[in-house]
């Protein structure tokens, strides 16, 4: 295999009661493909592999293959990995003791973020920062009553998808015993 490691993050699978994607059939969905060496992460639609054939396309071959197979298209973003360290390495708040604090957002395309809007949305203790690539959030009391995390993507203008720091470093782990 001589393919870089690729990196899969699915939006809004497998949260809540609907839109279920069981990561066996993932897996199996991702192998029909012909992607090779495919793992997952946890139960949200983050995975590994390479891609021998090099498609520039692959986002929207993976969304279109879930929504053939099953009842909804989730928005699929693929990096190689020097795209995903250069987020991680750029995280203003990679040193937070507590990395599950620490959302990113990682940007399907750029736009023009409503930074007053965000600004606005950050109770007290709350950190925000947007980069090229990314929206990094530091939630301190967590995501589930933040009205940054959830008006977040509406402010950004551009759709994306969270990821904790620690699940983002640990797909990034997977990713780099691939180029082993």
């Amino acid at each position: 295999m001589s393919a870089e490691p690729r990196i899969l993050f699915l939006r809004g699978v497998n949260v809540g009661a609907n839109r279920k994607l069981p990561m066996v059939d993932l897996r199996a969905l991702l192998r029909g493909l012909g992607l090779e060496g495919v793992t997952t992460h946890i139960q949200s639609g983050n995975a590994v592999f390479r891609d021998p054939q090099g498609r520039p396309d692959l986002a929207t071959a993976i969304a279109d293959a879930i929504g053939a197979r099953f009842p909804f298209r989730p928005e699929a973003l693929v990096l190689d990995l020097p795209a995903l360290e250069a987020v991680l390495d750029a995280n203003p708040f990679r040193d937070t003791p507590d990395p599950a604090r620490v959302q990113i957002g990682f940007l399907a395309g750029g736009g023009a973020a409503d930074t007053d809007r965000l600004a606005a949305l950050a109770a007290p203790g709350e950190g925000w920062h947007l980069g090229d690539a990314a929206l990094y959030l530091h939630l301190p009391q967590g995501t589930g009553r933040s009205k940054l995390a959830a008006g977040a993507e509406k402010a950004v203008k551009t759709p994306m998808t969270m990821r904790n720091q620690r699940v983002a470093e640990a797909v990034a782990a997977l990713a780099r015993e691939m180029t082993c």
